[in-house]
């Protein structure tokens, strides 16, 4: 920043701490003054950094992307479709039950009931969570074409079913369910696959 004055602040810290403010309340349980008394920041620093309040949590969901829920962009790169299945689930567990982080995931936490002025930021978890579901299809298919899998199996069905189980770990999680019993469900979920 040429001639102005440099940040007072780590950005990816304060980024960071509005990450679990949404994580923890929601986007539009998330107040401004919540989110700058977390980050340690005034709203003009808040803004000069990461814009309004859309964009700063646009930037918290890529980093909890990136983070958190990088068990997500793992799982694809398993050996099998089981295995992508097992460590998808098993990383929601383990995610959802963090025990310095909000309980449950934050694309079910932060936004599934949202008024109409907070619509871009309820549609941008309901695009993450169907990126998610079609990267998991694309992986079944090539499972599929590699015989992984048999050929009579919907691959979107599949990855819709894996969805739904990873989705129901983060709501149960956020009601306290713990970890142990989660990998548990894992398993029980797991017997359910095609053979």
């Amino acid at each position: 920043m040429a001639g102005g004055r440099p940040r007072e602040f780590d950005a990816d810290e304060a980024l960071d701490r509005a990450l679990r403010v949404f994580w923890q309340r929601g986007y539009e349980g998330a107040a401004l003054s919540d989110l700058t008394a977390a980050m340690g920041i005034n709203r003009p620093s808040l803004y000069a950094a990461f814009g309004n309040k859309e964009s700063l949590f646009r930037k918290a969901v890529e980093r909890y992307t990136d983070e958190q829920a990088a068990h997500v962009r793992d799982a694809l790169l398993q050996p099998t479709a089981r295995a992508v299945a097992e460590h998808m689930l098993r990383g929601a567990a383990d995610v959802s039950t963090q025990p310095d982080c909000p309980q449950g995931c934050l694309s079910l936490q932060g936004g599934l009931a949202m008024g109409e002025a907070s619509e871009p930021a309820r549609q941008q978890l309901a695009d993450w969570r169907r990126t998610g579901e079609v990267g998991l299809r694309v992986r079944f298919e090539r499972a599929q074409a590699e015989g992984d899998l048999p050929g009579d199996v919907d691959a979107g069905d599949l990855a819709k079913f894996v969805a739904v189980i990873a989705q129901g770990i983060s709501v149960q999680a956020a009601d306290g369910v713990s970890r142990e019993q989660l990998h548990r469900m894992v398993e029980l979920a797991l017997r359910a696959w095609p053979s």
